[in-house]
């Protein structure tokens, strides 16, 4: 199963201000690739906080929230709060006939699935802003080689990266 890193990043490596920040700020083009790829993919998995700044189940996909909050419970058979790990989360999908998934942060998730080896593909929308200050991809020191799959330019200023994670 492919596991594909999907974020919008400022043009100094930040994901968000902080971990409550909306994600308004990456652009109309972008969103509509997030949608396009989390649609195809029919999963995506992300961490509590990330979800709790979507504010909703997003429709069309199965919303998979990592918490370790045993408090959090869903009704809706689109979304799954879950204390897996990484591979039981991923071992599951596949069971469930996923073919791939959408890892879509934040960057304690992306960092856990980073360090079992389960991202295959990263693509990072470079938005032309400046935080300064700020989350970034990835919450701990990795070493992790790339190889650059494609880029384009997809909106005024906005440059999609397509990368593959070298195993």
């Amino acid at each position: 199963m492919k596991v594909i890193l999907l974020m919008a990043v400022t043009a100094d490596g930040m994901i968000a201000r902080d971990s409550m920040q909306r994600i308004d700020w990456t652009g109309k083009v972008d969103k509509k690739y997030f949608v396009r790829i989390t649609r195809e993919s029919g999963a995506m998995i992300m961490g509590s906080k990330t979800f709790d700044t979507i504010g909703k189940v997003l429709p069309g996909r199965k919303n998979i929230v990592m918490t370790r909050d045993k408090t959090r419970i869903s009704r809706d058979r689109d979304l799954i709060f879950t204390s897996q790990i990484p591979g039981e989360i991923v071992n599951e999908l596949q069971a469930q006939g996923f073919e791939s998934a959408a890892l879509i942060g934040g960057s304690i998730v992306n960092t856990l699935f980073m360090k079992e080896n389960l991202i295959d593909e990263i693509h990072v929308t470079i938005v032309p802003r400046l935080f300064g200050k700020g989350l970034s991809l990835f919450n701990e020191i990795l070493n992790t080689r790339l190889e650059l799959m494609g880029m384009e330019k997809i909106d005024q200023g906005h440059v999609l990266l397509k990368y593959r994670v070298k195993k």
